[in-house]
């Protein structure tokens, strides 16, 4: 748990409350494996999701990096409910513990108002939009088949609307989804997993490699098999959600770095060919050919390199529980290459 601020409490009747911050949610794991780094540990903590992310096909290896969607009005889910506790787990948690986030904004320390609430069956006081009181529960619910859910924001501070995933932590039967604007679906898993795609860095073959020439074309091209789709399974213990989303590379868009440049085609936007390659690759004796994907320089550098940008754009798809699916906003990622460009009219490649 992280520490709790105190210069925030309240103090209501008896029982003490603590506004609490989210911290950003969990990082990558090892094997392609994404979700909570400390496994099987239960803790009430509000920016720790418990769903799980394993990478089903595409390289997991090298340089690889996050995707930007083209939409620029699409973000991820700020929040949503999960189920956290078994009823044995609750009562172990509050009777050996006691200290965590009941929702996520309000936090709880010590014993005394967890077993109020969820074992002598004592009401508890909301806050932030939510209905005054949550009625108790008598003994945790043990004996009965489900969980305690509670709303999980990977970062509060970006959540304006107060309302949304502010209920106490509370019950719900196994193998049902709660009744709730926010109650999780697949699509939510399936954003879920977009926000967390690796896929490779974007460093594409050059020829000439480093120095192009004033007037000739520079070929650029990426070989079949150096971008593969790249899919996420996206699973939510204790339900039975579950959805894979998909990124397909599908073009490579090139910026020369200076408006002194024409690109190839014209658009700068090189479509994937059949085989998944991008381009062709140049061969001896092309060397005044105009190339499907490349870049002729019409002034040289002096001094300082043009940075070359290559972005791959992904296309995103999803399916999931019961049949779901559909498709999100594209994806890009990019990197720079610096390119020199010397002042030469022909060369012998």
């Amino acid at each position: 748990m992280r520490p709790h601020d105190a210069s925030l409490p309240l103090v209501l009747a008896t029982l003490t409350t603590v506004l609490l911050t989210s911290t950003p949610a969990a990082a990558v794991g090892e094997g392609g494996t994404y979700g909570d780094a400390k496994g099987e540990e239960i803790s009430a903590a509000t920016s720790r999701s418990r769903i799980k992310l394993t990478q089903v096909s595409g390289p997991t290896g090298g340089k690889r990096g996050s995707l930007s969607s083209t939409d620029v009005n699409w973000e991820p889910p700020p929040c949503w409910y999960e189920p956290l506790f078994t009823p044995e787990q609750l009562k172990n948690f509050a009777e050996t513990d006691g200290s965590g986030q009941v929702s996520i904004r309000q936090g709880w320390i010590g014993s005394k108002l967890w077993t109020d609430h969820f074992r002598d069956e004592n009401d508890a006081p909301n806050h932030f939009g939510t209905p005054s009181t949550t009625k108790g529960y008598k003994d945790y619910n043990l004996g009965k088949d489900g969980y305690f859910w509670h709303g999980v924001a990977p970062d509060v501070t970006t959540i304006d609307d107060t309302s949304l995933c502010g209920r106490l932590m509370f019950w719900q039967n196994a193998g049902e989804i709660p009744d709730d604007p926010n109650a999780p679906t697949p699509e939510t898993l399936a954003d879920y997993a977009y926000d967390k795609v690796k896929v490779p860095d974007t460093e594409v073959e050059l020829k000439p490699e480093a120095e192009s020439t004033v007037n000739l074309p520079t070929w650029v091209w990426l070989d079949k098999g150096t971008f593969q789709e790249v899919k996420v399974r996206a699973e939510l213990p204790g339900t039975n959600l579950w959805a894979e989303t998909t990124a397909k590379p599908v073009s490579l868009h090139l910026v020369p770095g200076t408006g002194d440049a024409e690109t190839y085609p014209a658009s700068g936007e090189c479509e994937i060919n059949d085989d998944g390659s991008i381009g062709t690759p140049y061969k001896k004796g092309d060397a005044e050919q105009t190339p499907p994907c490349g870049i002729t320089y019409l002034r040289a550098t002096s001094g300082q390199p043009y940075a070359l940008k290559a972005s791959i754009t992904w296309q995103i798809s999803w399916e999931g529980t019961g049949g779901a699916g559909g498709d999100l906003p594209d994806g890009t990622f990019e990197t720079t290459q610096d390119m020199n460009v010397q002042e030469i009219q022909s060369i012998n490649r």
